[in-house]
């Protein structure tokens, strides 16, 4: 309870014995994934009123464990998430191409999360693969400058004009707690976007099949008179 703001990468993928971890961890989630006992200390180390945002592997979005289900409900419950932001695999290449996120969260000991932000991440700047190479493609300045305008209102909620009026369709958008709870507390952008798909007309069958039987009818006329010319050819 001393700390105001937490900016942190974990350790992803590291299992503990329950024998090395502070009993004050394991009562917010009973776990020996490194990456939800990490989010659990940050819970723990925050002043009321503290932030943190930390990178965490896709698996703490998702998991379906017991443990996992916790640690989102214990930010989402009983504390303030403000923002998911999913980045893509391989932006922490060439070391590890595993799929990250950011989360954003208010610790308040009192719940208060209203609607949270949503961000697909689709490029950082460089390349996605072991090189890295320096790319026109940055969607950062974008990310840092819708967030700033998310602005707290009554219980601390994120509303703002432009983010909540953004669709499912959109690259972010704004997500009530009601519907997260009621997917499981799960916070995959995917869960909650919407996909556009395009109406493909395709010609009659019959159109086709006249077609067909043209073309094949044009490759038989031309076999029969390759082989008129081969025939000719043989006598002369």
């Amino acid at each position: 309870d001393r700390y105001t703001l937490i900016l942190a990468n974990p350790p992803f993928s590291g299992s503990l014995d329950n024998e090395a971890v502070a009993k004050s961890l394991l009562a917010i989630a009973n776990t020996k994934k490194t990456e939800l006992l990490f989010i659990s200390l940050f819970l723990r180390s925050l002043q009321i009123g503290g932030r943190c945002a930390s990178i965490v592997p896709d698996g703490v979005l998702t998991g379906t464990s017991n443990a996992h289900k916790a640690v989102r409900k214990a930010i989402i419950d009983g504390n303030r998430l403000e923002a998911v932001i999913s980045m893509p695999s391989g932006v922490f290449k060439p070391y590890a191409g595993v799929s990250t996120a950011i989360l954003i969260f208010t610790k308040t000991g009192a719940g208060g999360t209203d609607k949270v932000w949503f961000y697909d991440m689709k490029a950082d700047g460089f390349s996605l693969d072991d090189k890295r190479n320096p790319i026109d493609d940055n969607d950062i300045p974008d990310i840092i400058a819708r967030f700033r305008t998310l602005v707290g209102t009554h219980g601390g909620s994120c509303v703002q004009s432009h983010e909540a009026s953004r669709k499912r369709t959109d690259q972010s958008f704004l997500v009530p707690v009601e519907e997260i709870r009621e997917h499981d507390y799960d916070l995959a952008f995917n869960t909650y976007k919407e996909t556009v798909r395009k109406v493909v007309e395709y010609e009659a069958p019959e159109v086709l099949v006249a077609r067909a039987a043209a073309l094949a009818a044009k490759i038989t006329d031309g076999i029969n008179s390759l082989q008129t010319l081969i025939a000719k050819s043989h006598e002369a």
